[in-house]
């Protein structure tokens, strides 16, 4: 698998249990920066309704869709239990203070 990568700003653009949204062809993409200083990237859209993840409530390595409190795991892009359903994840990475974004889902959702 090869992945494209873009550069699409540095971590410090990003607060500690926020987010930003980037704009692609394949729809927005919210990238969450945690308080470990963990990034990593979902589809800016819950499956349950299409709330926007990017105005959750980041809790370690989970986002809370702020419409119906659905829970997602920003590592795998899985909704926690009882709910049912994923979001694509795509692979995000830190290199000195530039974030890079691949455009290239690392899951099958």
């Amino acid at each position: 698998m090869t992945e494209n990568w873009i550069e699409v700003g540095g971590l410090e653009d990003i607060p500690q249990l926020g987010s930003r949204i980037v704009q692609t062809s394949q729809g927005d993409i919210a990238i969450f920066r945690n308080s470990a200083d963990e990034v990593f990237a979902l589809r800016n859209r819950c499956p349950h309704k299409g709330g926007p993840l990017s105005e959750g409530i980041v809790s370690g390595r989970r986002v809370t869709c702020p419409l119906h409190n659905w829970v997602m795991e920003m590592e795998s892009g899985s909704a926690v239990a009882p709910d049912v359903g994923c979001t694509p994840v795509y692979p995000v990475k830190v290199e000195g203070d530039s974030l890079f974004l691949s455009l290239q889902p690392s899951n099958d959702c």
